[in-house]
C-alpha cells in the first residue's frame, strides 16, 4: 500500500511555514490521540502515527529538502535520498553507499581494502505519554529500556576472559581480502569481505560464555528522563549515549524520547495559553460576582463583571504554560457560560415577569436594534 504525501496528510501546502507544519500536527495529535479516540482506537492510532510520521520529516528542513526532491523514496532506501525514516538508516540497496562501494574498494570494486574501524551504535526511540499538567510543569521519569550494551565478561571483546581474540591470517586483520581479475578493460584487483572472519578481522578461538562471543548482550537498563516544562505534543528529549552500543569500540547511540501528551477535562492549549470554560447562573452574570476558577495551580478567584455576556472571554494573567526556553508563562483564558435557568416554579416566573415589566421593554434594546437591520 502506497503511503500518502505527507503534505496531504498534515493538510498544508508545499510552501506551508514551520510554523504552520507545527500547528497542524498539534491539530491532528489532538484528533487522533488514542485517548479521544476510544470507539475506534485502532483506526485512530493509524492516523495518529501517519501524522506524526509526516511531522517527523517537514519539521526537519534537511528531511524536507530531500523529501520534496525525493518523495518517500528519500527514506524507504529505493531512491536517491538519504538514510532510512528517522535517520536510523545506513541506506538500502542500491543505494549511493553500494554504488560508492562499487568503485572505490567495496565488494567487487577497484582499490585498496579498507580497515574495519568503530562503527557508532544506533539510536533508539521511546514514546512516553504524560499527563496534561506534567507537561506544563515537567517531571522526572525512569524508563525501562531495551537495549544492546558491551558485555561486561569480555569487554566487548566476544572472547572469554583470559583469552583474546586472534588477528585473522587470512586477511591480516583488513577484514577484507584481494584478488585479481581479468576483464575486457584489463587486469583488475578487487576486494571482497574476508570469509574467514567475515569482515571482523579477528576470530574468536574460546568465546565468551556470556554474551555467546558475540561481544554484546541485551539488557533492560533503567533511564532517568528530566521532561522539561512546558513540552507539548511531537516534543523530542534527547538522551546523550543511553542508545545501542557502538561496534569495534564505537561511541553509543543516542535515545530519543517523543512526547504525546493526554488531553485534559478541563484545559485546553494553544501555545503556552491555557483555556477552559466556567459556567455562571443568570443572576452572577447580570449582578457580577467573584468565583473560583480552577487552574493549573489549583483554584484561584476572579471577578464576574456586572452585565458580562455569555461567550465573554476573561484573562488570569501568568496562569497559563511555562514558556519551554525562557522565563514566564503563558496566561488562562476563561470563558464564561451564562446558564439559562430551567424548571422555574410559579414564584420564579412571577418575578421574572416583574422583572420584564420592570424594565418597560418586551425585547431589550440590543434584540431591537438587531430587528432593525433586516425589517
Amino acid at each position: 500500500m502506497s503511503k500518502r504525501d505527507y503534505y496531504e496528510v498534515l493538510g498544508v501546502s508545499k510552501n506551508a511555514s514551520d510554523d504552520e507544519i507545527k500547528k497542524a500536527f498539534r491539530k491532528l495529535a489532538r484528533k487522533y490521540h488514542p485517548d479521544v479516540n476510544r470507539d475506534d482506537p485502532k483506526v485512530a492510532e493509524v492516523k495518529f502515527k501517519e501524522a506524526n510520521e509526516a511531522y517527523e520529516v517537514l519539521s526537519d528542513s534537511k528531511r524536507r529538502e530531500q523529501y520534496d526532491q525525493f518523495g518517500h523514496a528519500a527514506f524507504d532506501g529505493s531512491g536517491g535520498g538519504a538514510g532510512g525514516f528517522g535517520g536510523f538508516s545506513n541506506g538500502g540497496a542500491g543505494g549511493f553507499g553500494d554504488i560508492f562501494d562499487m568503485f572505490f574498494g567495496g565488494q567487487g570494486g577497484f582499490g585498496g581494502s579498507r580497515q574495519p574501524g568503530p562503527e557508532r551504535g544506533s539510536d533508539l526511540r521511546y514514546d512516553l505519554e504524560i499527563e496534561f499538567k506534567e507537561a506544563a510543569f515537567g517531571k522526572e521519569v525512569e524508563l525501562n529500556i531495551p537495549r544492546t550494551e558491551e558485555c561486561d565478561s569480555c569487554h566487548g571483546s566476544g572472547a572469554a576472559p583470559g583469552t583474546h581474540p586472534e588477528t585473522c591470517p587470512t586477511c591480516k586483520g583488513a577484514g577484507q581480502v584481494q584478488f585479481a581479475q581479468n576483464t575486457p578493460f584489463g587486469r583488475m584487483v578487487n576486494t571482497k569481505v574476508c570469509d574467514r572472519c567475515g569482515g571482523e578481522g579477528k576470530i574468536v578461538h574460546t568465546p565468551c560464555k556470556t554474551c555467546g562471543g558475540k561481544g554484546k548482550k541485551r539488557v533492560k537498563r533503567k533511564i532517568s528522563v528530566k521532561v522539561p516544562a512546558g513540552v507539548d505534543n511531537g516534543s523530542r528529549i534527547r538522551v546523550s549515549n543511553a542508545g545501542e552500543a557502538g561496534t569495534r569500540g564505537g561511541s553509543t547511540g543516542d535515545l530519543y524520547v517523543y512526547i504525546f501528551v493526554k488531553p485534559h477535562k478541563l484545559f485546553q492549549r494553544e501555545g503556552t495559553e491555557v483555556i477552559c470554560e466556567v459556567p455562571i447562573t443568570f443572576v452572577q452574570a447580570s449582578l457580577g460576582d467573584e468565583i473560583e476558577v480552577p487552574t493549573l495551580d489549583g483554584n484561584v478567584k476572579m471577578k464576574i463583571p456586572e452585565g458580562v455576556q455569555s461567550g465573554t472571554i476573561l484573562r488570569l494573567k501568568n496562569k497559563g504554560i511555562p514558556h519551554l526556553r525562557g522565563q514566564g508563562r503563558g496566561d488562562q483564558h476563561v470563558r464564561v457560560k451564562v446558564l439559562t435557568p430551567q424548571k422555574l416554579n410559579e414564584k420564579q416566573k412571577d418575578m421574572l415577569r416583574e422583572f420584564a415589566q420592570a424594565s418597560g421593554e418586551n425585547v431589550n434594546p440590543e434584540q431591537k436594534s438587531w430587528f432593525k437591520k433586516f425589517f
